[in-house]
């Protein structure tokens, strides 16, 4: 039942694999949920984190996260792993009972992908350079909008480009009981002969 204002200043935030420098929030707690909010932080002098909260007329919120380091936001997903670089901007209108989201992630790399993705990637000169390095397979652009309501999350459509192998899906997670995603690798090559028979 706390209600009240928030005003937070935090010299250090450390955490497993990166540190937040002078983070500062500024907002509203009502009915012990944030109501408002209004947080910036930093990782060095020209990468920074903004996060805001903001009650709409609807009776939902939004809530707006940019961040010039992705991987402190999606190290924790165990599907994920090997994740490097990246800039992350997250938008999302939500109430308790559902959510409506997007997700962008710009240039990262990945490590640890499937097998099959990385059979994919061999198909360009720049994949094999990608896998022999073992620095991960190098994305452009990862984009992501999904609804989540009750259990269920729905995917309405995930994408990733980048100059190894492409990478569409869509598909629902049922909370721990069922994942179904379905969708398409494609090689850069085979993308760019598509598109290079295409008659203008």
């Amino acid at each position: 039942k706390l209600k009240g204002k928030l005003d937070i200043n935090i010299d250090e935030i450390i955490s497993e694999n990166e540190i937040i420098y002078d983070f500062s929030a500024k907002g509203e707690i009502n009915s012990g949920k944030v109501h408002r909010l209004n947080a910036k932080g930093n990782f060095s002098k020209n990468e920074f984190l903004d996060i805001s909260i903001i009650p709409l007329n609807s009776g939902k919120k939004k809530m707006y996260v940019y961040s010039e380091r992705a991987k402190p936001f999606v190290e924790n997903f165990d599907f994920i792993k090997g994740f490097t670089e990246g800039k992350l901007i997250y938008n999302s209108t939500y109430d308790e009972k559902s959510s409506i989201s997007n997700l962008k992630i710009y240039d990262f790399k990945v490590q640890n992908v499937p097998v099959l993705a990385k059979l994919l990637s061999l198909a360009s000169l720049q994949g094999i350079a990608d896998v022999l390095t073992g620095e991960g397979i190098r994305f452009n652009i990862f984009e992501m909008d999904f609804k989540s309501k009750e259990k269920i999350m729905t995917f309405d459509e995930i994408y990733a480009l980048g100059p190894a192998i492409s990478i569409l899906m869509e598909g629902y997670i049922e909370k721990n009981k069922l994942v179904s995603l379905r969708g398409t690798l494609v090689p850069a090559t085979t993308l760019n002969k598509v598109i290079g028979s295409i008659p203008l």
